[in-house]
């Protein structure tokens, strides 16, 4: 029999066998079905119009019978709609950007936040992150969940943490070597420019301890992974998470298996769904990752379709975890872009433009990745009436324009005025994207 990584976090849990595990995910299924069931009365309203109570959750096989949850449904109860906790137990709220204006929030307790950190801390020793690594933390810090994420589960394995959050390149390389940072928490466009930028200024490799990074919160390839390798000198591993189950730690990479992501399934129950029909897939088939919350009090999801094209790998991991491991992430079924780490819609583009003098209801987004960033062109049609005006006024409404979308969308554009009628008509579903990133190997 193989023996277990020496750098599992929590062995006892991590190598849990699978009977002992499906027995503890259906105790704490049943007990979130009940809660839900209870405090949240949307979910209440769609069991009963299902004919299912929580009575009839009897095997992990009756997850099946339960509703699903959608993004628009955290949209359509903003903002506490969908929490099953009191007001006075919600300690911190997060949020990320959904299909209008208004944000998808999540609202944690106490007891969610040491389960976030827990998850975490897992994440980190499937990297071979321990207590005397130093772990810079260049995410985001703030409403996104992957600052304060990372930094909850690097202080839970008692790492000294950097929490230099994203930006001021220099700096961060400066703090990087001056203060030994072991392992590296960003999003794998920022480690690229990190990685570009110590080429480009001749920094010595040599004086970095650096060797380890968790990245996620954007699609990145097999390629992308080779490029930051090499620039870095380390080893590059995916992490996943989504702000509607937790946020950063549902799912990470192993230093042993590679190339699938281990889902910490006393705490997530992985569906993989038919795209289609919703039916669940057997392990091995490619279809959009279902999940379900067993532990989350403030804010449980209950069969939440995440439009995640993956599949569940049957294979046992070399790193003697049990937990199940899913594919790298193949695509999306939805229209969502994953731009810099923010989720964008092209709703929200069009929700942002209608109504203003000058501006025609026609738009294309054109997404690129320009020197391993992200860049977002939004093409907006003029109305026919300004073509022969006079230029200070285009150039003033281009302005309004600008400003108008990236309030809504938390994210800097290069926005492009197009004559009339210059953006393609579709008889059918109009075409509102074109992706020129290669995303997905």
């Amino acid at each position: 029999m193989q023996q277990p990584s020496p750098h599992i976090w929590n062995k006892h849990v991590e190598t849990m066998d699978r009977a002992s595990l499906e027995a503890l995910q259906l105790e704490r299924l049943q007990e979130t079905v009940r809660r839900v069931y209870q405090n949240v009365p949307v979910y209440r309203e769609r069991m009963q119009a299902a004919g299912v109570e929580p009575g009839d959750i009897r095997s992990l096989k009756d997850l099946r019978l339960l509703p699903f949850t959608q993004k628009t449904d955290l949209r359509d109860n903003y903002p506490y709609g969908l929490f099953a906790a009191p007001q006075e137990d919600i300690v911190r709220v997060h949020a990320s950007s959904g299909t209008t204006g208004k944000p998808i929030v999540a609202g944690y307790t106490q007891h969610d936040l040491q389960v976030w950190a827990e998850v975490v801390a897992r994440c980190l020793g499937c990297a071979h992150v321990h207590k005397n690594d130093t772990v810079q933390v260049s995410y985001g810090y703030g409403l996104f969940t992957g600052g304060l994420g990372l930094h909850g589960g690097a202080e839970r394995i008692g790492a000294k943490v950097v929490p230099t959050s994203a930006g001021n390149t220099k700096r961060q390389l400066m703090l990087m070597q001056d203060l030994g940072t072991t392992a590296i928490a960003c999003t794998p466009s920022y480690a690229l420019l990190m990685g570009e930028t110590m080429r480009d200024t001749g920094m010595d490799l040599s004086k970095l301890k650096l060797r380890t990074g968790m990245f996620g919160a954007e699609p990145w390839t097999e390629g992308m992974r080779d490029q930051i390798q090499n620039l870095l000198h380390i080893t590059a591993l995916d992490i996943y998470g989504l702000t509607e189950t937790m946020g950063p730690g549902v799912a990470m990479e192993c230093m042993e298996g590679r190339y699938g992501l281990h889902i910490w399934e006393d705490h997530f129950i992985p569906e993989i769904l038919d795209p289609t029909t919703g039916e669940p897939l057997p392990d091995g088939e490619m279809g959009e990752l279902c999940i379900t919350t067993i532990t989350k009090e403030g804010m449980p999801t209950i069969r939440y379709r995440t439009h995640d094209l993956t599949c569940i790998i049957p294979e046992p991991c070399p790193c003697g975890r049990t937990h199940r491991r899913i594919r790298r992430l193949h695509g999306r079924t939805d229209d969502m872009l994953i731009i810099r780490g923010v989720n964008v819609f092209p709703s929200q583009v069009e929700a942002s433009i209608v109504g203003i003098d000058g501006i025609a209801p026609r738009y294309l987004l054109v997404v690129d990745r320009v020197n391993n960033l992200d860049v977002l062109e939004v093409q907006v049609e003029l109305a026919p009436e300004l073509l022969a005006d006079e230029v200070r006024k285009i150039e003033d409404l281009s302005h309004r324009v600008q400003r108008s979308i990236e309030q809504v969308l938390g994210l800097s554009v290069k926005l492009r005025l197009m004559e009339p009628g210059s953006i393609e008509r579709s008889e059918g579903k109009s075409k509102h994207v074109v992706d020129k990133r290669k995303l997905y190997d």
